[in-house]
């Protein structure tokens, strides 16, 4: 149990973490968080924000350890899941980016970020009735998504597709 000067010392290093991350600067970040000790003792906050620091330095199979462990410890932060669906995708494993989106999305069915990222992925897989359910679902809730469908690379196995070509007409017309 942290007492409460253990408590206010951290809340600031988290924040000072946090910042470095904003400013992009993953590595101080890092060095940052090293200063509450042990990583084997950290809580779910730590955990989240060195995962972030690796993942936005591209090391995304170690960020998957202490993403994986707030995951564990926090099973409703869709930040977290997030965070673990972005490594997963990154480090070949697909169907676990899958299943962490869906995670989320059960904490949070109306945050159109998820569904969005799941119809991504649900495209690279090769599920084409999932990702355009879960893209409509997307653009239903934040029709901004829409700009983003042209410039994305996750949704060329769908781009010859009659339907996914209608439900982006529909929400650009």
């Amino acid at each position: 149990m942290m007492t409460a000067l253990e408590r206010i010392r951290s809340a600031k290093i988290h924040n000072e973490a946090e910042g470095y991350l904003e400013l992009g600067l993953a590595q101080q970040a890092l060095e940052c968080l090293e200063r509450l000790g042990d990583p084997a003792r950290f809580e779910v906050q730590t955990l989240y924000l060195w995962g972030e620091g690796l993942r936005a330095m591209e090391r995304y199979f170690e960020a998957l350890v202490p993403l994986e462990r707030a995951a564990k410890a926090a099973p409703e932060d869709v930040r977290v899941r997030m965070a673990l669906s972005w490594c997963y995708k990154r480090t070949g494993r697909l169907d676990l980016a899958i299943a962490a989106l869906r995670e989320a999305l059960a904490a949070d069915p109306r945050e159109p970020v998820l569904h969005y990222n799941l119809a991504c992925y649900l495209s690279l897989a090769g599920q084409r009735r999932a990702s355009l359910a879960s893209l409509a679902e997307a653009l239903r809730l934040d029709p901004a998504f829409a700009k983003l469908v042209d410039d994305e690379p996750d949704f060329d196995p769908l781009r010859a597709d009659p339907e996914f070509q209608a439900l982006c007409r529909r929400v650009a017309g």
